[in-house]
């Protein structure tokens, strides 16, 4: 399974930015892992290297840390190194519809998790990270997944929201349709998707298709209402608080 991080602008990716004591992406990789996520594939850009840089063994360090006994240092630096992640470059910033595509050689005919950088969440109740608890759903549907959250109606405009046709379940949704970023007075709903998506791989036939929208981007929403017509889309509400 796959994750994926939003694009910065800025010299310092946003992903780096840190936390208390760690960069966002630490967590979400974390996150993934703790998820049962073996391979992680980082969809990156311009001004993007700090985040390779963040993996990237360091020997010398971790051999001095080793002999000086800095044993909890140590166990920070190795938690960056001991992970199979990949890189991927993104050559143009054409949205995260392309950005998902470009990790289609690498994801194969599997089904893949994507995580964006702009959403952490805490551990449920019962201990699991949003991801895990994700994917617990997506194996008992066998669709592709997409958490939501409920929001405040006004802040519906920050979001893609989803038009739910009917709850199959207590916190299972049907969808109708996704609707990226409504003004609250046109949004069909106030539940919020939060940046975790399990996708079975026939979103990258979807996405081959979908044309360019708004500022010449491929619109992930687009593609996710696409695929909601031949494959149904499996929409759990999260109750949580976001970190």
């Amino acid at each position: 399974m796959g994750t994926r991080f939003l694009p910065a602008t800025k010299a310092l990716a946003k992903e780096m930015l840190p936390i208390v004591d760690k960069p966002t992406i630490q967590f979400i990789v974390e996150e993934a892992r703790k998820s049962g996520i073996e391979d992680i594939v980082v969809v990156d850009g311009k001004n993007k290297r700090s985040i390779e840089d963040h993996f990237d063994s360091n020997p010398e360090l971790e051999d001095n840390l080793r002999e000086k006994g800095k044993d909890a240092m140590l166990k920070l630096v190795e938690e960056t190194t001991d992970i199979n992640i990949y890189f991927i470059r993104q050559s143009h910033p054409r949205g995260l519809g392309d950005a998902v595509l470009t990790a289609k050689a690498f994801i194969g005919d599997e089904p893949f998790v994507v995580m964006l950088g702009d959403d952490l969440n805490d551990i449920n109740s019962e201990g699991k990270p949003l991801t895990k608890e994700l994917i617990d759903s997506y194996e008992q549907t066998g669709a592709s997944t997409l958490a939501v959250m409920r929001v405040p109606h006004e802040e519906t405009a920050k979001y893609g929201v989803i038009n739910p046709s009917e709850e199959v379940k207590d916190g299972l949704y049907n969808v109708t349709n996704f609707v990226e970023k409504p003004a609250p007075e046109d949004a069909p709903s106030d539940l919020a998707i939060i940046g975790r998506y399990v996708f079975t791989p026939e979103i990258f036939g979807v996405l081959e298709e979908t044309k360019p929208g708004k500022g010449g981007e491929i619109q992930l929403t687009d593609a996710i209402n696409t695929l909601n017509k031949t494959q149904r889309v499996f929409c759990p509400r999260i109750q949580r608080e976001a970190l």
